[in-house]
Order: C-alpha cells, then sequence, then structure tokens
C-alpha cells in the first residue's frame, strides 16, 4: 500500500470527500446537479493541475448510470478516438443502455485539429457526451466548432482554507499517515510551495513522511519543507495559461503607472524562462497603445529597446527590459491614436469604400487629369504657415473627427495647434 503515492490513495470518491470548486459541486453547483439528475451533458473542465479535473471525471464515471470511456490525448491518436466512438455508437443503439455514453478526454488541448475535428459528429448527434479536461485556455487550444458544442468550467487554484482541509484529512484518514507521529510547527512554506496544488500538496507531505526515519516524529516546519524540496519553482508556463495572465498584468501594470508590478510581472517572466523578445514586443505595442501622444519618445526608447536587447543578448537584457518597463510605467499616459484607428475601422466598415474626392486624387495619365483627377488640389507647402483649408475626407465624411486629444501636456499643444488651424479655417 505504502508504494501507492498519498495524492492517489486521498483520492475522493464521491462529492462529499472533495475538497474545493464548490461553484461547481456546491450545493447549488452544476457539476452535483448533473451528476444527482443523472443528466450530464458535454463540458470541458478548465483549470491548473493538481485542482480536481480528473478526479471529478472519475466520481462522475463511478456515479452515472451509463457506459464511460476515458482517453489521454498524450497517447492516444485518430485510430484510438475512432475505435471508442464506434464502441459509443453501438452503446447509444443498444436498448440495455439507458443514457449516452461519456467520454472521458484527458489533456484534451494535446489534440490536434485533425483528432479534434473527428469528435465533432459524435457529439453533435448526441451518440457520445464528451467531457474534456485542460490546463489551456480552450479559447485557444480547442477548434470553434467542438468549443460551441461544449460548455466550459473554470476549477480555481484551492485556497489557503482547502489546503488547511486537505492537510487534515490527509493526516486523520490515510492509514500510512495515521500511524506515524507527526509534529506540524508551521505550514506557510508547505502551503506556497503547494500554490494551489492539492497534488503538489500531498506529494510534498508524502516526500517528508518517506525520508523520515521510521522511529522518528514527521516534522513539518518551514525549514524541513524548503530543505527536502531544494527549490522554489516558479509557476510559469511559456506556452500556457500562465504566460497570457502574467503578460496580462505585466501590460497592466504599465498603463496603471505602477513601475514595482510592472518589474515584478517582468521578473516572474524572466524567471520562468519567456522569450526576451517576446517580452520586448510587448513593451513596444505599449508605448504606442496605453502612452502613445503624451510621450511620443517612448515609442523610441520601447524600439530601441527591442533593438538593443538583439545587440546584447541574455542575461544582461533583463536590464534594458527593466529599464524600459519603468520608464513606460512612469510615463503620463494616453490611448487617442488607439482610439483613432478603431473609430476610424469602425467607420470604414459601416460606410464601406467610399470614393476619393477628385482633387485628392493621383493623375499619372493624360485621361485621368481630363476626367479631373487632381483638379483643384492646394499644395499646403505654397500657402503662408504651410497650411491651405480643404476636404481631406470623403463626401459625407467632411466633418468627422476620429483623434480627440488627450488632457497630457504633450496633446495639449496639439490641441492648440487644431483650434489655431480651425480658426484659419472658419476665416478662409
Amino acid at each position: 500500500m505504502t508504494n501507492i503515492p498519498l495524492a492517489e490513495r486521498l483520492r475522493p470518491k464521491s462529492l462529499d470527500d472533495y475538497i474545493g470548486q464548490t461553484h461547481l459541486v456546491g450545493p447549488d453547483g452544476i457539476i452535483r446537479r448533473m451528476i444527482e439528475t443523472g443528466r450530464v451533458n458535454s463540458f470541458i473542465l478548465w483549470g491548473p493541475p493538481g485542482v480536481g479535473k480528473t478526479t471529478l471525471a472519475r466520481i462522475i464515471a463511478s456515479q452515472t448510470d451509463v457506459p464511460f470511456y476515458t482517453l489521454s490525448a498524450v497517447t492516444s491518436g485518430v485510430k484510438e478516438v475512432r475505435e471508442i466512438l464506434a464502441r459509443c455508437e453501438a452503446d447509444a443503439r443498444s436498448m440495455f443502455v439507458k443514457g449516452r455514453p461519456i467520454l472521458f478526454i484527458d489533456e484534451i488541448h494535446r489534440f490536434n485539429k485533425s483528432q479534434q475535428d473527428s469528435l465533432l459528429g459524435a457529439v453533435e448527434k448526441g451518440t457520445v457526451t464528451l467531457i474534456g479536461a485542460t490546463t489551456e485556455n480552450p479559447s485557444f487550444e480547442v477548434i470553434r466548432p467542438l468549443l460551441s458544442r461544449a460548455q466550459v468550467y473554470t476549477l480555481m487554484p484551492l485556497e489557503l482554507v482547502d489546503l488547511e482541509n486537505l492537510l487534515e484529512r490527509a493526516l486523520s484518514n490515510d492509514e500510512v499517515l495515521k500511524s506515524r507521529k507527526f509534529d506540524i510547527r508551521s505550514k506557510d512554506a508547505l502551503f506556497r510551495f503547494a500554490g494551489g496544488d492539492a497534488r503538489k500538496l500531498l506529494n510534498i507531505i508524502d516526500l517528508i513522511e518517506q525520508s523520515t526515519g521510521e522511529d522518528e516524529t514527521v516534522v513539518i516546519d518551514d525549514n524541513v519543507v524548503t530543505s527536502r524540496l531544494q527549490q522554489n519553482p516558479a509557476a510559469y508556463d511559456r506556452n500556457g495559461e500562465m504566460h497570457y495572465d502574467i503578460i496580462s498584468a505585466f501590460i497592466k501594470s504599465i498603463r496603471g503607472s505602477d513601475p514595482h508590478a510592472a518589474v515584478y510581472w517582468l521578473a516572474r517572466m524572466v524567471a520562468g524562462g519567456e522569450d526576451p523578445t517576446f517580452i520586448a514586443r510587448r513593451l513596444v505595442i505599449v508605448a504606442a497603445e496605453d502612452i502613445g501622444l503624451a510621450n511620443p519618445n517612448a515609442l523610441l526608447l520601447a524600439n530601441a529597446t527591442f533593438d538593443a536587447l538583439n545587440k546584447i543578448g541574455w542575461p544582461e537584457g533583463r536590464i534594458i527590459l527593466s529599464e524600459c518597463a519603468i520608464y513606460l510605467a512612469n510615463s503620463p499616459k494616453s490611448n487617442t491614436a488607439y482610439a483613432a484607428i478603431g473609430a476610424a475601422l469602425e467607420t470604414v466598415e459601416r460606410t464601406g469604400n467610399l470614393p476619393v474626392p477628385l482633387h485628392l486624387r493621383n493623375a499619372p495619365t493624360k485621361l485621368m487629369a481630363d476626367l479631373g483627377y487632381h483638379k483643384g488640389y492646394k499644395y499646403a507647402h505654397d500657402y503662408e504657415g504651410n497650411f491651405v483649408e480643404q476636404q481631406y475626407l470623403p463626401d459625407g465624411l467632411e466633418n468627422y473627427k476620429f483623434w480627440n486629444p488627450g488632457n497630457n501636456p504633450s496633446e495639449i499643444k496639439m490641441r492648440q495647434r487644431l483650434d489655431s488651424l480651425d480658426k484659419n479655417r472658419l476665416n478662409e
């Protein structure tokens, strides 16, 4: 029995033993209602490792009176999927089967497009109920037709109270641990290393118990946990959901003018092995989108950061990224350029291909000139102040204003110049 990992020994067999995810399995939770009514619809469980996705599927398998099949996307190809679907179709036609068979696919995000396509027909016809589990954002990893046929339920990392309950249950219910004497002096490091992952928590306890002599008391405190693990792993997946969450936090910290948070999230990416050029590209985008005309030098610095990073390389490049992130976070903010192109694109989408006014058209041939192309165009540099009033927008949009200057020193100057030009227009 001791050869079986603690996480497997303690795997819940029913919802009453399940810890966490009360929004799904609590008294009013949708998955609890599905299990209790026996009417399970297709859904995808999305959440980080160790929060109970596979366990929920096993509970459903044990408590629903329908055939239940399991596939692992890591080891199964299209051939295995089709074989299982054929068995499900036979079950669906059988008079001895009360409901639709359930197919559970672990790590469904690892299925490629053709493998996911092979599931569509059976799910659409109701031949099978699909339950998928994934640690990756289904919006990016699951094809849209399949996603539209399955509800997505998000599982969250276990909260501190959940980890406390899990620890207490392990010490009081597990036959191996009950036979040992424990001395729990502090739990901060234990819960910090677990990081909301039930499996990781139990694996740490398992490791400490197994590395303690049989006649010794099993001590759990911050020093013991840290020394036994010999690491402080950073939770970061360059190709996963954490990648998108942390870059989002990084960008929003810069937008929110918090240089401390910006450097922290930058450090998380650096420690997690993120591609430095990816970070540099995002800095260039932030400089244009969120700082923009309030400080045009920000875009120059961000672009210089990108170039310098390619010249300097790693690890010194992290200093360049830090300097740029701090500068951008401390810069005045404006999204008027971003808003302007958005408003213009919306107008183009709504109004279609309005003709270019004749006086703005190019006239490279005599025929075009005879048709009036370029006729009446006023060359701005021939006029005082390099400005002359004339129509530049298509007919019907003459008075549209797509760019609204922001309330910052740089754009206030631009606004003042526009106001001055507007007065000249009125006087002409």
